[in-house]
């Protein structure tokens, strides 16, 4: 018999069907992870597991017998910590432990606290509070109160969603570890189809909503314990991911219907630069292959126990129409690079030249987008790209400014909500519009700072195809910060990858040589694809605890001796 099991649950909330015909037997001792779009209703699904929501019909069954209240067998870790803040790590797993093993002495619930905190690695840490903890550190202590509760079964519903890349992938170690030695069943919900490979016994997608259901079971047959760099030169796991990764973009994605408008012949203001400027930029000095240079850029910051240097001799130059991107480990200085080349960070020392001029404070020549949209909450659509194109279009008419806010609110797949006010939409449509709005400045240089980061994987995965194919009508020159290794290579002419800081630099540059139109799905089967990401992982993976040291020079790999 199954320890967890639904047969023909469905979920409605008033007129809207969320789940329907949902069916999952669950072994015991089984790791699952189920995947799914963002409002799929995945937690629906674990609220209906844990207890605290009741399906509408069906049956949802803990060793045979309906769940109908959250009880301490089946423990759950949330997306967000829900920490006490008043107490000490200690102290919020005591909380837990005291609730559930009553019958314990007091010696035999301190043994079971401090060895869950010590499984997590959080011993140095046992007498701090949640203020005085990062995230990584704040989601370890919900995974230990959880653990500590003795549950039969761990429901983990996107435990590390809103962690950095670096941590995430330490704590899905940590998980896949814990799962081994703890011989839980465990239930995984998640976005991520790498983490689901890398933790999982067996993968279950959930179809979009509404009406969601289960698509396939997907089996992982790769031999634990895990490792995500040497996975990538598996067969079964390219195997596994393409497969998993086609069919969720195939009952993901519909097909945009291709638009007829034409974007009008007009001239943005920053483009008509004097004569002098336009010489310069003809010259050997200036040309299209030194379009963007970045001369020995400095970005020291004063702090009260002195200078503190973030970024040093950052050294890069973009061909016109080159897309880079920029990758590397939290705190190693991409986006401080990012904001100096948009003039909204002062270079400390060095200089950063487009098409022949210094970089000297923010202008429209250089389009940003950001992680957040920053839209006007109470404009439409079509009024928030408009605020910028009226601007860098003065001598375009009033016909012709608003067709090139059109055409590219058409072209991010906005065609039918253009009128809709910024407030009532969802995070990925947000972003449309803020895409829309830095290609409709017809900037010189598009800088992007993790502009999918606070999107699920599925939605970025969508924007993804978005922004190249807009790209592609464009060729701007672009600059593209990200954590996510497949983002980098999906985008980029060239990958730069950071040492990390302080000090940071370029540690090195790779050229990614596949062919253009890009689209995930060619990219997955194209042969070369899991090279490229296997150096990046590989650079990733060596500076994940600091910079290496060559052992000849006792110098960071990369640097001159």
């Amino acid at each position: 018999m199954s320890i967890l099991s639904l047969q023909n649950v469905a979920k409605s909330y008033g007129d809207s069907n969320i789940l329907k015909d949902i069916n999952l037997e669950v072994e015991e001792g089984e790791f699952i992870a189920i995947l799914g779009f963002s409002g799929s209703g995945k937690s629906t699904l674990m609220n209906i597991l844990t207890g605290l929501e009741i399906p509408d019909s069906g049956d949802a069954l803990y060793n045979g017998k309906p769940i109908t209240e959250p009880s301490p067998e089946r423990g759950l870790v949330f997306q967000s910590y829900s920490l006490m803040p008043w107490l000490t790590v200690k102290g919020n797993i005591a909380l837990a432990v005291d609730s559930v093993h009553k019958s314990k002495s007091k010696s035999e619930r301190e043994d079971l606290i401090m060895n869950y905190i010590d499984m997590v690695g959080l011993s140095h840490a046992t007498d701090r509070r949640p203020s005085e903890l990062s995230g990584g550190m704040r989601q370890r202590v919900s995974v230990a109160r959880a653990l500590a509760m003795q549950p039969n079964v761990l429901l983990l519903d996107e435990p590390l969603s809103a962690l950095d890349a670096l941590t995430r992938a330490n704590l899905q170690d940590e998980i896949e570890e814990i799962s081994q030695k703890e011989k839980k069943t465990i239930v995984l919900i998640t976005n991520d189809v790498d983490e689901a490979i890398l933790l999982a016994d067996r993968i279950i997608p959930l179809t979009p909503g509404p009406n969601a259901s289960f698509g396939p079971d997907f089996k992982v047959n790769i031999p634990r314990p895990r490792d995500r760099t040497k996975m990538n030169d598996d067969a079964d796991f390219i195997k596994l991911r393409g497969a998993v990764t086609n069919y969720l973009m195939d009952v993901g994605f519909a097909a945009a219907a291709e638009q007829n408008r034409k974007l009008p012949d007009v001239q943005a203001v920053h483009q008509m630069i004097p004569a002098a400027f336009r010489k310069a930029g003809e010259s050997e000095t200036f040309n299209d292959d030194r379009y963007l240079q970045f001369s020995k850029v400095h970005k020291i910051y004063p702090t009260p126990k002195g200078p503190l240097t973030v970024v040093e001799d950052f050294e890069m130059t973009l061909k016109k129409g080159e897309f880079v991107s920029i990758i590397g480990h939290s705190g190693c200085g991409k986006s401080t690079a990012l904001t100096m080349a948009a003039g909204l960070n002062p270079i400390s020392k060095g200089g950063i030249i487009l098409d022949g001029r210094h970089v000297e404070g923010a202008d429209p020549e250089r389009a940003v987008v950001f992680q957040s949209p920053n839209l006007f909450p109470w404009l439409s659509a079509k009024e928030n790209v408009s605020v910028g194109v009226n601007k860098v279009y003065p001598n375009a008419s009033r016909q012709e400014r608003q067709d090139v806010v059109e055409y590219y609110l058409e072209r991010v797949g906005l065609a039918d909500s253009m009128d809709k006010a910024a407030c009532d939409m969802s995070n990925g449509m947000q972003q449309r519009v803020g895409i829309a709005r830095a290609f409709a400045l017809s900037p010189k240089l598009l800088l992007l700072d993790e502009p999918f980061g606070m999107l699920d994987s599925l939605t970025r995965w969508e924007l993804q195809e978005v922004l190249m194919d807009v790209w592609a009508r464009t060729k701007v020159t672009a600059i593209c910060v990200t954590h996510d290794v497949d983002e980098a290579v999906l985008l980029s002419d060239r990958v730069c990858m950071m040492t990390n800081g302080p000090q940071a630099k370029v540690g090195k540059l790779m050229n990614v040589d596949l062919p253009r139109p890009r689209t995930r799905k060619a990219l997955l089967e194209h042969p070369d694809y899991y090279k490229y990401r296997a150096e990046v992982l590989q650079f990733l993976e060596d500076y994940e605890h600091g910079d290496p040291v060559d052992e000849t020079s006792n110098k960071p790999q990369g640097e001159a001796a």
